[in-house]
């Protein structure tokens, strides 16, 4: 009962503190300094850090192929999800976790379209020539949004000490250069990093939440 309260409550404080960081670079330090004179909020820091950083658009390649992959586990999850119910011939009757952590990563597409339709603002340099939106890093929540699932459900499903490890600590450094990466590369803004990880942990502690309160009931 305590780990799912804790859970929730950790889900709602980062999704919380998600909010009121997207009303600060609304209102913050707000100048033209983005691409055709598009306002930024804290401007100031943002433009510094970027230009401490430049662009390296190699290693921005590399992490947006990279971002494929937890595309991939999604789908993976997305077979298990399939392969139970062709076996058990019900949804009712697939995992209810399964369930769970399909609408999650509905909810992960929803927020990044969201952001897509109502930029807040615009990458620091043009992507082949366009405009895109910057705020929250998609990729960025998109990876730390999956890979902790991916630990998760591996913990539940895995018998294999050794293999759940090997997952948990592939996914870790896998999201560390991530998330540097693309905080390095050039192509948001440091505010744009920081907001997807606040919405991402958010995300993932109310999933988790979620998973516990299923279980309990199970």
């Amino acid at each position: 009962m305590r780990n799912r309260k804790t859970c929730f409550l950790t889900g709602v404080t980062f999704i919380a503190l998600f909010a009121l960081l997207t009303l600060l670079i609304m209102t913050i330090d707000v100048r033209p300094v983005g691409q055709n004179g598009t306002n930024i909020g804290f401007a100031t820091f943002n433009t510094g850090f970027h230009a401490l950083t430049g662009a390296n658009m190699t290693l921005y390649t590399i992490t947006d192929w990279l971002g494929l992959v937890p595309i991939f586990i999604c789908m993976i999850f997305g077979g298990v999800g399939l392969l139970q119910l062709i076996k058990r011939k019900s949804l009712f009757k697939v995992d209810k976790d399964i369930i769970i952590l399909g609408i999650y990563y509905i909810i992960v597409i929803m927020a990044y379209l969201i952001f897509e339709m109502i930029p807040i603002n615009y990458r620091p340099i043009p992507i082949e020539g366009i405009m895109e939106a910057s705020y929250p890093s998609s990729t960025t929540l998109l990876v730390l949004s999956v890979m902790p699932t991916l630990v998760e459900q591996a913990g539940r499903r895995l018998s294999d000490d050794v293999i759940r490890k090997l997952i948990a600590a592939f996914a870790v450094l896998f999201s560390l250069f991530m998330v540097i990466g693309r905080l390095i590369s050039g192509v948001h803004w440091f505010t744009d990093i920081v907001g997807s990880v606040l919405l991402s942990i958010g995300l993932y502690y109310l999933y988790k939440g979620c998973v516990l309160s299923c279980r309990k009931e199970a």
